[in-house]
């Protein structure tokens, strides 16, 4: 379980497929913590991480993984949110995450509003949100403040924007999306 409180970005230092894998290397300044078998959301994404090099450490995404969330279009560079799972004797600052993520998401609008921003997203499945309920957007546990169907905002203030992913995001942008645990067993009850 995870909160969806960016703990901090991982830099993608190296990629390797292997068959329908594949193994992502991560600089990060929480590595000298971790230990192998230990899960971490990249992304909003659980993984397991499986060889810890000095600064760097490797997780490894299975193709299952690579078609349902946006992994698979990472390049080396490119920063990742990272969160440690959380410990059950602290605070829960964000909402209950499980790190599987739902859909892929497309970034359709990003407006900045007199010191914060706005984002509006698009997605092609029968999850839904709700106005002022969470929705986690790459492993950052948000509050939703427009929604349509297949259409939702956030807002986003200066910290979030500058500590995570935000600040790289543009439009067309592919995001991963894992839609709040509670509303999905209300949607599956009412169906």
């Amino acid at each position: 379980m995870f909160t969806g409180i960016v703990e901090t970005l991982g830099t993608v230092k190296q990629l390797e497929r292997e068959g329908g894998n594949l193994h992502i290397t991560v600089e990060s300044n929480i590595t000298s913590e971790l230990k192998i078998d230990q899960s971490v959301a990249h992304n909003g994404v659980c993984l397991t991480v499986i060889e810890i090099n000095n600064a760097e450490y490797i997780v490894t995404a299975i193709d299952e993984t690579l078609q349902k969330t946006n992994l698979g279009s990472l390049n080396v560079g490119d920063g990742v949110n990272l969160e440690r799972c959380m410990q059950m004797n602290g605070r829960l600052d964000g909402h209950m995450v499980q790190g599987h993520v739902d859909t892929t998401g497309t970034c359709t609008k990003i407006e900045q509003q007199d010191g914060s921003w706005k984002f509006t997203f698009t997605y092609s499945s029968d999850d839904v949100t709700v106005t002022k309920g969470s929705i986690t957007i790459n492993g950052v546990s948000l509050t939703v403040v427009d929604s349509l169907l297949n259409q939702f905002s956030v807002c986003i203030i200066p910290y979030t924007y500058e500590n995570t992913s935000f600040k790289s995001f543009k439009i067309d942008s592919k995001v991963n999306l894992e839609f709040d645990i509670i509303g999905k067993y209300v949607a599956r009850l009412m169906s």
